[in-house]
């Protein structure tokens, strides 16, 4: 299966689109590869484009004012799409920066040529939906996981959401994600690893 075609293939899956409508944009799509450390959006820069994850791991952030230290609060991996969402929608600036954690390829799509698909189809439109709505899930649950689960279950829900991450991104920052401390993360991969 050739990028392309894992692109169409991931977007039939995700809104159930046809082949005729993906045809609609196979002009729009360009492909980019990211250098660690790479932004794909920067803080106070407006998100211009939606992108798939063909591989690699982003991270959106932010740097505390009063610290200077950088808090994660999103990750996106392979086959994920990552996007600046509220900047995205509403062609404002950025309250993040979003940046490549390790080498990555994403197809991406600018804003003007996707709103022009909400217009030509509706499955485009359906698909505008879905991302939104996964973007206030992901927002949602972000917050109410601070709420409601210990550091142990967001750290379980980590590993669920993205398998391969240890693999891929330093431990500080998944602490920095999970809100502990680089021992409390070493404490709960103990204990997780004595239960396997």
């Amino acid at each position: 299966m050739t990028a392309f075609e894992l692109l169409e293939y991931a977007f039939k899956d995700f809104a159930g689109m046809s082949g005729e409508a993906f045809a609609l944009s196979a002009s729009f799509w360009q492909q980019k590869h990211y250098g660690k450390g790479e932004f794909f959006n920067e803080y106070k820069n407006v998100c211009k484009h939606l992108g798939f994850i063909l591989d690699g791991v982003f991270r959106t952030y932010y740097i505390d004012d009063a610290t200077a230290e950088e808090k994660n609060v999103f990750f996106f991996s392979k086959h994920q799409i990552v996007v600046s969402y509220k900047s995205f929608v509403d062609q404002a600036p950025c309250n993040y920066h979003t940046a490549a954690m390790t080498d990555a390829v994403i197809y991406y799509i600018q804003y003007e040529q996707l709103t022009s698909l909400y217009r030509q189809s509706h499955e485009w439109e359906r698909f505008g939906r879905l991302v939104a709505e996964k973007a206030f899930g992901l927002a949602m649950n972000r917050a109410e996981d601070f709420i409601f689960l210990t550091p142990e279950q967001r750290y379980q829900e980590l590993t669920r959401q993205h398998p391969d991450i240890f693999n891929a991104v330093p431990l500080y920052h998944i602490a920095s994600y999970l809100g502990i401390q680089g021992p409390s993360l070493s404490r709960i991969r103990k204990r997780m690893a004595g239960k396997q």
